[in-house]
């Protein structure tokens, strides 16, 4: 039997990714879910990794993260892709690669290695990476909303970007200019994810 479509969208906070990949789902009668958070488990790892107001060494927040991603895989992701439903997610391992790697400095291959023990074999059928400058970011946040990266200035959050780009070069991912209208934006996405084998 053919494995189920397992979809992920990437991109830093405000590229547009959890719009698109809440519709795509819809579109294709598959599950939505997010990380960090769409578990009980993962709610209360969700509230302490963003807290700003709680002092977090990298490798600490790394871990929680990926704590999120293993308990979400084989609680949720797994068993509805072995039960034939396709699944989009609004982030995966990549994000961790990105923020706690490239933008916290957490050592990459050390990143890499702990995410294979979280994920085991759940690797996305595709990725796709919604790219959005800093300034497109500036423009559309909530400036009175500070999480725990939310809170970060603005090197760190270039810094996650590059590194998204720089992964997503390095493994194929499908990479969408964020900054193009809602209409476009979804355009371009669907003609890529039409040839999938929903």
């Amino acid at each position: 039997m053919t494995r189920a479509v397992f979809l992920a969208f990437e991109g830093i906070d405000v590229s547009g990714k959890s719009t698109q990949a809440r519709r795509v789902a819809a579109a294709h009668d598959a599950l939505f879910t997010f990380e960090p958070g769409d578990t009980p488990l993962g709610r209360d790892l969700r509230h302490w990794v963003l807290d700003a107001a709680t002092p977090m060494e990298p490798e600490t927040e790394a871990l929680i993260m990926l704590s999120d991603r293993s308990h979400h895989v084989r609680s949720v992701i797994e068993p509805t892709l072995t039960a034939g439903r396709s699944v989009v997610s609004d982030r995966f391992f990549a994000s961790t690669l990105a923020y706690q790697g490239y933008g916290r400095g957490v050592d990459l291959a050390l990143l890499r290695a702990a995410s294979d023990l979280a994920i085991g074999a759940c690797v996305p059928t595709l990725t796709i990476l919604l790219d959005v400058s800093l300034g497109v970011v500036n423009e559309r946040r909530d400036h009175d909303q500070k999480d725990r990266f939310e809170a970060e200035d603005l090197s760190f959050h270039e810094r996650v970007r590059q590194g998204y780009l720089e992964l997503a070069q390095d493994d194929g991912w499908f990479v969408v200019d964020g900054a193009m209208s809602e209409g476009e934006v979804a355009r371009v996405i669907d003609e890529r994810v039409a040839r999938l084998p929903w």
